[in-house]
């Protein structure tokens, strides 16, 4: 693992999404127009990622202080850390749930 990324838990097992299904933010809006899904590694929040309309993973990394997420897309594993401005891969990480929507 070579990582620059000072914000890493030393569990890596990945939090319950807190909506597999969805965007977080865009569901609680009634909104289905997100492009890829991404969780925050600290509390399971699920949000729609840049290429979407609302950008609500990044929104709420912003609003939360939480700055690691990694991609929900099946056949991804990599990992985002938002103050660190850095992706990367851990290997041997436990898997990250993939969205089932």
């Amino acid at each position: 693992m070579s990582v620059s990324c000072g914000h890493l838990p030393t569990d890596l097992t990945p939090p319950a999404p807190t909506t597999p299904d969805g965007c977080t933010s865009c569901l609680s809006l009634g909104r289905h127009d997100w492009v890829h899904l991404r969780e925050c590694q600290a509390c399971g929040h699920v949000g729609c990622c840049d290429s979407s309309p609302a950008r609500h993973a990044t929104a709420h990394a912003h609003e939360t202080d939480h700055p690691l997420v990694r991609s929900m897309e099946p056949g991804e594993d990599w990992w985002w850390c938002y103050a660190d401005q850095v992706a990367f891969e851990i290997d041997g990480a436990p898997p990250a749930p993939t969205r089932t929507a």
